[in-house]
């Protein structure tokens, strides 16, 4: 087995989850900081990182760790560098941004997501170094703003890093499931338009409201539909079609009939779902006599059917199975991660697998076992050995 350095791995996820990187301007804070730790542990190594931002403030931090051992594939580590905000203190029973240890446990924001995952591919990275040359190489990748809008893995696509790379380990909290697949999410805006008039001659105008209404009866129906054409997926479980904010008219005026009506809704999709098959039902749910219609794509992430035979998961599978002696268990994503990204839009094989319980993350309390961030890193370090040497 790989020798990892157990100690720097877990003082390193202390160091990380001490730094308050979520996206909040209005508190100065944003991830260069953990960003800029990221960089220097990278350096110490004799690494040489490529700093670009994603976003001013929000830099994605890129080495690439040659192995000295002849041509071969690159495998690509992925983590991210944000946190979502710790929310009401009143919550916690442990300081958010303390990376205590206690119990066996280490706890704060982002312990779990995924500051410990993080952690755990550079250090894996680095015992592989020091273990010996390898063929191929790793690039090593601490990304921006995965919680949000995933302008960080957008930003390395679109600078052409993914080109040549043949599979991704994305280091998400999954309890030790190996997780292939990833649901898709699509996030929809229907506007609806009438003309506003007065409460008490409604005839004089036209009500988006009862359009609204209309509108979120049919999405019940259109989520029984696509259920009944798809059966649920045996790690993803069931497409949903869920309205999850309405806005229309004001509390001041409820003797005015509104103008516009907006519903938003969160599409949560499997394998085998069109995104834009479910964008089009929607518009025409939307349409309706004497309202006018607009439905916008907020976020269109397809859903991820890696299969198990790609050597990226392979190769994880094979480490999984060497490093703990037990039989790796296959999952699925429930949300979408920067491995979404990286498969649809960058063209790589990419698996999410790391330490931190699945359900965990952004709840108060998170923490992530300090044993799992040290098997984790050892099956990383394996992991990349296997793929690499094609060993899988």
């Amino acid at each position: 087995m790989i020798e990892v350095d157990a100690e720097g791995v877990v003082a390193f996820t202390q160091a990380l989850v001490r730094i308050p990187s979520t996206n909040d301007p209005m508190r100065g804070r944003d991830e260069r900081p953990a960003a800029e730790l990221v960089e220097a542990k990278m350096r110490e190594w004799g690494w040489r990182p490529e700093v670009s931002e994603a976003a001013p403030g929000r830099p994605n931090v890129v080495a690439v760790v040659e192995g000295g051992g002849g041509d071969g594939p690159t495998l690509m580590f992925e983590g991210h560098t944000d946190v979502v905000t710790e929310g009401d203190l009143s919550t916690w029973t442990v300081d958010p941004f303390g990376g205590e240890i206690r119990d066996g446990r280490l706890w704060g924001r982002g312990s779990a997501d995924m500051k410990s995952g993080l952690a755990a591919t550079l250090y894996a990275t680095r015992a592989l170094q020091l273990a010996g040359s390898f063929p191929g190489r790793i690039k090593v990748c601490a990304l921006a703003d995965e919680e949000g809008l995933m302008l960080g893995a957008h930003h390395f696509v679109s600078q052409g890093l993914t080109a040549d790379v043949d599979g991704a380990i994305v280091a998400e909290p999954e309890a030790g499931e190996i997780c292939a697949v990833a649901k898709g999410a699509l996030r929809l805006r229907v506007d609806l338009t009438g003309k506003m008039a007065h409460g008490a001659m409604p005839q004089h105008g036209r009500n988006p409201i009862p359009a609204a209404g209309a509108l979120l009866a049919g999405l019940g129906t259109l989520q029984d539909e696509l259920q009944a054409r798809h059966p649920a997926h045996e790690h993803l479980g069931e497409v949903y079609v869920t309205p999850t904010v309405l806005r229309a008219g004001s509390e001041e005026q409820v003797n005015v009939i509104p103008a516009v009506a907006s519903v938003f809704v969160d599409v949560r999709t499997i394998p085998g779902v069109e995104h834009k098959v479910v964008a089009g039902r929607v518009a025409a749910l939307a349409a309706q006599e004497g309202i006018s219609s607009e439905v916008s794509i907020l976020v269109d992430r397809p859903p991820v059917d890696v299969p198990t035979s790609d050597p990226v998961v392979a190769a994880l599978a094979a480490a999984h199975r060497s490093v703990t002696g037990e039989e790796p268990v296959y999952g699925g994503v429930p949300g979408s991660t920067d491995g979404t990204v990286l498969t649809h839009w960058g063209g790589i094989p990419s698996v999410v697998y790391g330490p931190g319980g699945k359900w965990i993350a952004h709840q108060a309390d998170e923490f992530v076992e300090v044993a799992e961030i040290v098997r984790c890193t050892r099956v990383f370090a394996e992991a990349a050995r296997r793929f690499l040497n094609g060993d899988y």
